[in-house]
């Protein structure tokens, strides 16, 4: 007779706890569900606000990128910075200079424009400066007139580092919408 009251109360317990059991499971369950769908809800929209205060930032900076493009551009650069002496040599680095404090004066903007970018516009600083020193290599150049025009003859028969660079961050800010 022990045994069988052992047995029914044991029944007892059992079909009295199991369903509370298996109700606090179902329960922790969709609180563990709820409280993880509603932390990726608030890092959404944490991330959405930060996109949304970041997109004007990074667009100014690709901007004042296109800008340096055009102030290096040789053709533009030759017109803005006249030689201040006949001396080629001199005149070639003064133009260098004048390139590097462009980009010095830009370095900044790498950190809102991806990895590509920024060695686009590094290689267009090194291209346009690899242009003006090759150019002054000729030794039928002897004044920095003569640089000047030999440059900008050189840049008719090929499109400019700059113009190059200019059309891959418009490519890139488009693919940014």
């Amino acid at each position: 007779m022990d045994t069988d009251r052992i047995l029914d109360l044991l029944f007892y317990v059992l079909a009295g706890v199991l369903p509370a059991i298996i109700t606090g499971l179902v329960a922790y369950y969709f609180f563990k569900m709820h409280t993880a769908n509603e932390e990726g809800r608030r890092r959404y929209l944490i991330h959405k606000e930060g996109q949304k205060n970041a997109m004007p930032i990074r667009l100014q900076a690709y901007e004042r990128l296109v800008l340096f493009l055009e102030r290096i551009n040789p053709s533009s650069l030759l017109i803005r910075v006249a030689p201040q002496s006949s001396n080629k040599k001199d005149y070639e680095d003064y133009l260098i200079s004048q390139i590097e404090q462009e980009y010095e004066h830009n370095l900044t903007q790498q950190i809102y424009v991806s990895a590509e970018s920024w060695d686009i516009i590094t290689t267009t600083k090194n291209a346009t400066i690899q242009l003006i020193r090759k150019s002054n290599i000729d030794d039928t150049i002897d004044t920095a007139d003569k640089l000047r025009e030999v440059i900008l003859t050189d840049l008719f028969d090929k499109q400019s580092p700059s113009n190059v660079a200019v059309a891959y961050l418009k490519n890139e800010v488009g693919e940014m919408w």
